[in-house]
Order: C-alpha cells, then sequence, then structure tokens
C-alpha cells in the first residue's frame, strides 16, 4: 500500500511538474529552440533554465506534503497528552527560537524501525521537522537532541533552497550543453537536405547520451556541495544542542548501524542520507561524509 500510494505520489507531482513548465513556457512564449536555420541558443537557453529550475522548485513547494503522504509523517499537536511527543515538540521549538526562526517548524513522526530524521519545506517559516518511531525508540534523550539540532541548523542554514538552486543550476546547465554537443554531433551526419531525417534521429539519440552523461557528472557536484552542508549543519547542530550532544548522536548512529541486519542498514542509511563507507567512485556520489569524519571534525572545534 505505501509503495502504492507513492509511485501515485511520484507520478501525479511529475505530470504536474509536465504541465506547469508547459504552461510557463506559453505564457512565456518561448519558440523551438530547433529551427530551420539551426539552433536557436536564447529559446534554448530559456527552455533549459525553466525546465531546470521549474523542476526543482516545484518538488521544493510540495515537500512538506510529499513527505506528509509519501512517508506517512503525522504531525503532532502541541497539545498531545503524550509525554514522549511533548518533549519531542518542545525540543524542536527551543532549538528553533535559539536558532533565530520566527515561525516554529512542524513537527512529525512517522512509524518506521530505521533510525532516521529529516526536516523539509520550501522556506524557513515553512519548515517540516520529522522523527521516526525508530529514532525515538533506540536513541537516548541527549541523542535524540543532537539529531534535533542538527535538522534545526538545516532549516535556519536554508538548505532546502540552497540545495534546489544548486540542482537547478545543475539541472539547466545540463540541459543546455547537452542539447549543443548533440546538435553539432548530428550535423556530422547532415550530408544534404534528403539526410534531415537521419540528422533528427541522432540528434535525438546522442541528446539521450549526453543528457545521461552530464547527469551523472552533475550529481558529483551536488554531492559535493551537499557534504559541505552537513558539516556546517553539524556545526549549528553543536551550537544549538551543545557539541556533546552532537557528537553522542553520531557516535549513537554508528554504534545503532554496527548492530542491526546489513541489509536493514543499508536501508537506513540511504534514508537518513548518512554516509556509510562509499569506496571507490562511489564516494563522490555520497551526499553526506562519513559518520567517522563528522565525529572528528566536531570534537576538533573550539
Amino acid at each position: 500500500m505505501k509503495i502504492a500510494k507513492r509511485v501515485f505520489l511520484f507520478v501525479a507531482v511529475n505530470v504536474l511538474v509536465v504541465a506547469t513548465i508547459s504552461i510557463v513556457l506559453g505564457v512565456l512564449g518561448v519558440r523551438p529552440y530547433l529551427t530551420q536555420r539551426g539552433l536557436d541558443l536564447g529559446s534554448l537557453a530559456v527552455f533549459c533554465l525553466v525546465w531546470g529550475f521549474g523542476g526543482a522548485f516545484i518538488s521544493l513547494a510540495l515537500s512538506r506534503v510529499m513527505a506528509k503522504w509519501g512517508m506517512g509523517v503525522k504531525l503532532i499537536d502541541p497539545g498531545t497528552p503524550d509525554p514522549t511527543l511533548q518533549e519531542l515538540v518542545s525540543t524542536v521549538h527551543r532549538l528553533a527560537q535559539a536558532a533565530g526562526l520566527r515561525t516554529m517548524p512542524q513537527v512529525g513522526v512517522y512509524d518506521s524501525d530505521e533510525v532516521n530524521a529529516f526536516a523539509t519545506g520550501p522556506t524557513k517559516n515553512r519548515s517540516l521537522v520529522a522523527v521516526s518511531t525508530g529514532l525515538l525508540r533506540r536513541l537516548r534523550r541527549d541523542e535524540v537532541e543532537g539529531v534535533l539540532g542538527h535538522e534545526i541548523a538545516h532549516v535556519a542554514n536554508g538548505d532546502m533552497v540552497t540545495m534546489t538552486l544548486v540542482q537547478g543550476v545543475v539541472n539547466a546547465f545540463t540541459m543546455f550543453l547537452a542539447r549543443v554537443l548533440a546538435f553539432f554531433v548530428a550535423q556530422l551526419f547532415r550530408r544534404d537536405e534528403e539526410g534531415g531525417g537521419i540528422s533528427h534521429l541522432v540528434y535525438f539519440v546522442a541528446t539521450l547520451v549526453f543528457d545521461i552523461a552530464f547527469s551523472i557528472l552533475g550529481s558529483v557536484v551536488v554531492a559535493w556541495f551537499s557534504r559541505l552542508r552537513e558539516f556546517r549543519a553539524d556545526a549549528g547542530g553543536a551550537q544549538l544542542a551543545g557539541r556533546d550532544r552532537m557528537v553522542g548522536a553520531l557516535e549513537a548512529l554508528q554504534r545503532t548501524y554496527g548492530i542491526v541486519d546489513p541489509a536493514d542498514s543499508q536501508a537506513a542509511v540511504q534514508t537518513l542520507k548518512i554516509s556509510g563507507h562509499p569506496r571507490g567512485l562511489m564516494k563522490f556520489f555520497s551526499t553526506h561524509p562519513p559518520l567517522e569524519t563528522r565525529i572528528a571534525r566536531l570534537k576538533m572545534m573550539a
């Protein structure tokens, strides 16, 4: 049932993205970038910018809704009689106030054995901090506070918007460069006017190949930038919750992943976006630095 819901949500969001961007392109009067005279770089640039940033920002705008629907996050009423949930909301709000947030984040919890927490939302004042029931069961109170400090630091640093901008730039640049190079490759197969059909086929295939290749390279750039933001969120979490709590939270995650089943551990690591021990080229695609590196940096902080 959960898988079906996530698939439906994925399809619905993509349909919304395509429809919205198509309308925007029509309103802007963007002409086809492939003409009889060749490649219209102006139209291509606008096309790539709208598609590159449009999809990223629509996903960001819907991020809270997607988290609630896709992951089953249930918002916690601040007046809940459950003392554990009361403390969770109180801690998030206290950390948010210390971080200077004007509007308190929504606080949610979802049922999962994974040790997981995340922050999302389109702006600092429309954010959501959610934790799994597995995290609440397995981590001590001070360790949970360290995790929450890290997530609040993400919100205060504006990381959701920042990473969306980075992704948008990478998307636009990837699309633009792929289509320019594909156009020149297609010209190599155009010997005369009758060869135009072959040229279009070559252009389509070349565009697909370049899109895939540049997307892979672009993901390396996005992952590198994400790792920098994680170090900054760790430092922010240490300032908000205390360095010992932040270090304790990361060490608790190390212990947790050391005792659970390897298959479950890998799934949890991917969900929480915590880097395990990527090897070879895979380390360039990791969005989070290794836990031991993060712990070492925190311990070196004054």
